[in-house]
């Protein structure tokens, strides 16, 4: 007879207060003692563990860096970062979403070591992709919370669905179903992202 396994859900949420709490240096420290594992920590401080990403995620994920990589290199008014930078925002939350990109004047007003750990301020952009493993409610909140603490522009992709979800500063959030495309326009201005290789990963 073979035991049933415990069903872990994704992220594996842990409660910490009141029992214990960190500090944003020992959160930090924590995080690089454990590199295997990606982990956020909410408003309230609980800890949001999640497990490496499958290949069709990982591979699009690629693809998102990749394009918004290009146009930031042309456009050079910002800076790019990945699924593995982290961001302490104004309410205490750190997150790392899939992508984001920051305006370069607020990077200058950062210390040498500020930019080291995981940076003090909310991106202006960012982009969180849905894997089959993800509550798509889960996502949406975390996208109302960037929006929140200051993000300009949000795009929750939506690879299960083939669906869009744009978020913006004091405007409803855009549903796009099985678009071709997305524009970046107003805070990216002229990026125009190719969802091809987001609907179909090509391995």
């Amino acid at each position: 007879m073979t035991e049933a396994q415990p069903h872990l859900e994704i992220p594996l949420v842990l409660h910490l207060r009141p029992a214990a709490d960190m500090t944003p240096d020992e959160f930090f420290e924590f995080c690089q003692l454990n590199r295997e594992l990606r982990i956020e920590r909410s408003a309230e401080g609980h800890l949001l563990i999640m497990s490496p990403t499958g290949g069709e995620t990982s591979r699009r994920n690629v693809k998102l860096i990749a394009q918004l990589e290009t146009w930031a290199e042309k456009n050079r008014s910002g800076v790019v970062f990945d699924s593995s930078g982290g961001f302490t925002l104004p309410d205490g939350a750190v997150r790392s979403p899939e992508a984001a990109w920051v305006r370069r004047a607020r990077l200058a007003a950062l210390t040498p070591e500020e930019k080291q750990k995981f940076l003090p301020l909310c991106p202006d952009f960012v982009a969180e992709l849905r894997s089959p493993t993800d509550p798509l409610a889960m996502l949406q909140e975390k996208m109302r919370a960037y929006l929140a603490n200051g993000a300009q522009l949000g795009w929750l992709i939506d690879p299960i669905e083939r669906r869009v979800y744009v978020y913006r500063q004091n405007a409803a959030v855009e549903c796009l179903d099985n678009p071709a495309s997305v524009a970046g326009d107003p805070v990216l201005p002229g990026f125009e992202f190719d969802l091809a290789p987001i609907w179909e990963p090509g391995f």
